[in-house]
């Protein structure tokens, strides 16, 4: 299988920048066959075993979530099992998270979320500012105050954590030559996916301990 070739997965085990370390196993599964000559030498439900090189957590201030993942081992639905070397190229998440061409899944920001902080702050601190000074200086006064509070309550809480659920779909690429062993990849049926639904749609939360 040349460089370059796509493998469609599905992820079994969900990835979360909150708790995952390099060196964590990753689990995934086939999930279209590949041909080779109108062969098929990869059936649906083989499955792919990789680890997390590197995890970073969302900045404070700024930065995202951040996994990089490997894929390294391919076992068929006979047994046979391959070495190789593959890299997620894209992942439909559920969220906004994007791929690169290294393999570094990057989790989204919560720029609205944020924002709506530092509004609803300053509209808070402007109602306390008019009431308290009973006039329209007290209220930008309050206006100010709150913003600036709003604006500390972001900047100490953490951004959305990168998330990978379970049901996951990757496509990764191979980033060198893939040989089989002819005699052991006779398959006649196009294999058999599990079912795991996909995960729904997310939107980007802040996390707000600032731990």
């Amino acid at each position: 299988m040349p460089t370059g070739t796509t493998l469609p997965l599905v992820l079994h085990n969900a990835i979360t920048t909150r708790n995952a370390q390099a060196g964590d196993p990753v689990y995934l599964e086939t999930v279209f066959p590949i041909l080779i000559d109108q062969r098929i030498v990869i059936p649906v439900g083989s499955y792919v075993q990789g680890e997390i090189l590197e995890a970073k957590r969302p900045g404070k201030v700024k930065g995202r979530g951040e996994v990089r993942i490997r894929l390294n081992t391919i076992i068929m639905p006979n047994g046979y099992s391959v070495q190789f070397g593959a890299i997620p190229s894209n992942a439909g998440t559920g969220g906004n998270e994007t791929t690169d061409k290294e393999g570094n899944i990057t989790g989204d920001t919560d720029k609205a979320g944020d924002a709506g902080t530092i509004v609803k702050g300053t509209a808070i601190g402007a109602g306390i500012g008019a009431v308290a000074a009973r006039s329209g200086t007290g209220a930008g006064i309050g206006a100010g105050v709150g913003a600036a509070a709003g604006l500390a309550a972001v900047m100490l809480t953490r951004g959305p954590e990168m998330e990978l659920p379970r049901g996951t779909t990757l496509d990764a690429v191979l980033d060198r030559p893939l040989y089989l062993d002819s005699t052991k990849v006779n398959f006649t049926e196009p294999g058999r996916a599990s079912a795991l639904p996909g995960p729904p749609s997310r939107e980007p939360v802040r996390n707000r301990s600032p731990f």
